[in-house]
């Protein structure tokens, strides 16, 4: 235990923050085919499926993504006749006041592209925070998928990626920043909430119009078009069908390292004796030969203590230092949090 005591000054503390990143691949064998399906845990209330890493009743199982799907109650797909309609509603909703929020009437936000049109229905991948940790890192989003004709006889691969995202994020959702996401000619296809771990793809322009159908299926019964797959199927199936045609997905993720910097500060007249009772012998300082010899210190753990002085943190050296009265030093301890 310290007897004596150096209190820090202001200019003795920095505060730092170091961004780690960590690459995360999601290859399409784990989403669809590598397990039998029995990674994918899905729900009696079939609002939404999870993908694990093994299968979900493994104990070593991690849980990658959520997927589900949705449309806004203004959205030319929604009518009571269509397959579990309130509840894609319910689920639109849901994720928009979560990541868009509520305009000035109290009414909740729907998702726009860059230009302010509507996107009135989406599917909904939510990573875990296991895999994107504090964020995904802006500009390293990629999705590739398999689109029109069959699963197994697909006529085009899509790639998506958040290109701008480095540069061109926006900040106005309460979720935190978000990108676009685009395809190789630059068509916008979807966003990216970058804190929050969830990309939201643009069901009908993704899958429709322009690339084809979605297929539920690991053979050939694809629907053949989204937008049947879409209001005649449950989540579920909408679901079945981008798992089935995902080839690939990865990111890079962030961690943030907070850390505040504690520079110690040894005068030459500073701890130039030891408290350790070791430190005599016969009333006598072992590392003095003569009476005249100057004291020398031996230093070895550097300890934070509170203003009450009760140790707090301490920091081992990897080798004793010497200290002497005419030598003077800086210790550089860090503590992350």
């Amino acid at each position: 235990m310290a007897t004596t005591f150096k209190n820090f000054l202001s200019n003795d503390l920095a505060n730092t923050r170091t961004l780690l990143h960590e690459a995360i691949p999601v290859t399409g064998t784990i989403c669809s085919g590598t397990y039998s399906d029995n990674n994918i845990k899905a729900y009696g209330h079939g609002m939404f499926q999870s993908v694990y890493d093994y299968p979900y009743l493994s104990s070593s199982a991690n849980q990658i993504f959520d997927v589900t799907y949705g449309w806004a109650s203004t959205s030319g797909l929604s009518a009571s006749a269509n397959s579990q309609n309130t509840k894609k509603i319910n689920i639109y909703n849901q994720m928009a006041q979560t990541l868009v929020g509520y305009d000035t009437t109290g009414s909740i936000k729907r998702f726009t592209d860059s230009s302010g049109t509507d996107i009135t229905d989406a599917i909904f991948i939510n990573f875990s925070r296991l895999l994107t940790k504090d964020e995904i890192k802006k500009g390293s989003f990629t999705l590739t998928a398999l689109t029109g004709g069959t699963v197994a006889a697909p006529t085009d691969t899509i790639t998506i990626t958040d290109t701008s995202g480095a540069s061109g994020y926006r900040v106005d959702s309460p979720a935190g920043e978000y990108g676009y996401l685009w395809d190789a000619s630059s068509t916008e296809l979807g966003i990216l909430y970058y804190q929050a771990g969830i990309a939201i793809l643009s069901g009908g322009a993704v899958f429709d119009s322009e690339y084809g159908g979605l297929g539920g299926a690991t053979t050939s019964n694809d629907t053949g078009s989204f937008t049947l797959l879409a209001t005649g199927s449950e989540i579920g199936a909408v679901a079945d069908g981008l798992r089935n045609r995902l080839t690939n997905v990865s990111f890079n993720n962030t961690t943030e390292l907070n850390s505040t910097i504690y520079f110690c500060r040894i005068n030459h007249s500073d701890f130039n004796y030891s408290s350790n009772p070791t430190y005599l012998s016969g009333s006598k300082l072992r590392v003095k030969t003569m009476a005249a010899d100057a004291p020398v210190s031996y230093i070895t753990t550097v300890g934070m203590y509170s203003a009450d002085n009760e140790l707090l943190a301490v920091a081992k050296l990897s080798e004793p230092l010497r200290k002497s009265s005419d030598t003077e030093l800086t210790l550089r301890v860090r503590l992350d949090y």
